[in-house]
């Protein structure tokens, strides 16, 4: 368990959330900080592959290629 200090601005944003859909603030922090982790390590597996040159298709292709 942590506590974190946010920017008043956030703070009332988040308590707004909270308050109009019935969730905590808690589901929202724990929410947010899963989705961040998941695009980081999502970010950081790009950059491997990259930087082992491994092959790559453009966007187009992929499309073309799932649509068969």
């Amino acid at each position: 368990m942590f506590s974190i200090r946010l920017k008043p601005e956030l703070e009332e944003k988040l308590n707004s959330l909270a308050r109009e859909t019935g969730r905590s603030k808690s589901y929202y922090a724990r929410e947010a900080i899963q989705q961040y982790l998941e695009d980081r390590e999502d970010y950081l597996k790009g950059i491997a592959a990259l930087e082992l040159r491994e092959p790559t298709i453009t966007l187009e292709e992929l499309e073309r290629r799932l649509a068969r």
